[in-house]
């Protein structure tokens, strides 16, 4: 059985590559989860998870994550993404991450109206939120991603 994650860091990144994969890349460097290994999970934060915004996640971990990302190339054009967690008042969190062709108040709203559908439906009162997005205008070849990640 894995253990169930007690930290967690909400992040977001843009950035430019030369292929698609290194603005991914790149993305995530500017993000600070760069050199770790990406695990995708859905969206639930474990109960009593703490936020750490400074924690270290050690090189070549392998590290569950909650992202929307997106990868563009078409100069010109907007991209963004957003992640945000909802907090029940005792219980578990909510996470919603999306990503497109939209600004970053359009993909924040997005966030918000996601975390209100989720707890609704599991009739859950949701006490608070916590949003990160980005925003980026490709030049070339261009990123954006939100993420969630979590730690042990």
């Amino acid at each position: 059985m894995l253990p169930t994650p007690k930290k967690f860091k909400i992040v977001a990144g843009a950035a430019e590559g030369n292929h698609k994969l290194t603005a991914f890349d790149n993305a995530l460097l500017e993000a600070g989860i760069g050199n770790v290994n990406l695990v995708r999970i859905s969206s639930i934060l474990p109960p009593a998870a703490q936020q750490d915004q400074d924690m270290v996640l050690p090189p070549g971990s392998l590290v569950p994550t909650a992202y929307g990302a997106i990868v563009c190339d078409e100069p010109g054009k907007t991209i963004a993404a957003a992640v945000g967690v909802g907090f029940s008042a005792d219980d578990f969190g909510v996470i919603m991450e999306y990503s497109g062709f939209c600004s970053k108040e359009e993909a924040e709203q997005r966030i918000k109206d996601m975390l209100q559908d989720a707890f609704a439906r599991r009739g859950m009162p949701l006490v608070k939120t916590e949003i990160r997005s980005v925003e980026h205008t490709v030049q070339s070849i261009g990123c954006a991603m939100a993420a969630v990640s979590l730690w042990y």
